[in-house]
């Protein structure tokens, strides 16, 4: 079974994708999905992430306190913070994504996309036999992240500020996807992709 990435940055559009991807039989895992489950009320990193930063970051109902804890990793912690929350995050998360492929592999699934905004910077790049880039015009990603998100552009443009540049996410892909909303012409890249993938085309879609 070949696992496969799927990068690009927030607003990109990579939800879509997948559910594309989906009609043709390949499943992905929202590594997203993920964290917000292991960080509601008793999930597994909730203990961990409240030895790390302190119980303030736990909210009455158990779940996570996401703008406290930004608070003491972004604006307070420093770098060395950043890292402590990724070692514990990314460990758990990628355990989990491990699991689930396991699962497709035994169901006779031919490959699965993990869709991973920090798929590089977690590691877990190289683990996968292929990596997608999904990639939008920075307009369309504002305001997808507007709409989905209800922040100011500011903020929005912010976002797309932190994250990794398309150019370095095109540069550690095999295949890239331009996905501005027309949803029959990223049909037709996807299908390419797929053709090639299954096919074992290793030239760049």
């Amino acid at each position: 079974m070949l696992t496969i990435g799927l990068a690009g940055g927030s607003g990109s559009g990579k939800g879509t994708v997948a559910s594309v991807f989906a009609e043709y039989g390949i499943p992905s895992i929202d590594t997203d999905y993920i964290y917000r489950k292991m960080t509601s009320p008793g999930g597994e990193c909730i203990p961990l992430l409240a030895e790390e930063f302190g119980f303030g970051i736990i909210l009455a109902d158990g779940s996570l306190n996401r703008k406290a804890l930004a608070r003491i990793v972004f604006s307070e912690g420093g770098e060395g913070a950043k890292k402590r929350l990724e070692a514990i995050t990314h460990k758990l998360i990628l355990e989990e994504v491990r699991k689930i492929l396991e699962e497709y592999r035994k169901a006779g699934k031919a490959a699965a996309l993990v869709d991973a905004p920090l798929l590089f910077e977690s590691g877990f790049d190289r683990e996968c036999d292929k990596i997608i880039a999904v990639v939008a015009d920075r307009p369309t990603r504002v305001m997808r992240i507007i709409n989905r998100d209800k922040i100011s552009e500011e903020q929005a443009k912010r976002r797309i500020e932190a994250q990794l540049p398309d150019d370095y996410i095109i540069s550690k892909s095999d295949f890239l996807i331009v996905n501005n909303g027309e949803i029959s012409e990223l049909k037709i890249q996807i299908e390419n992709i797929i053709n090639s993938l299954l096919k074992g085309d290793n030239k760049n879609g």
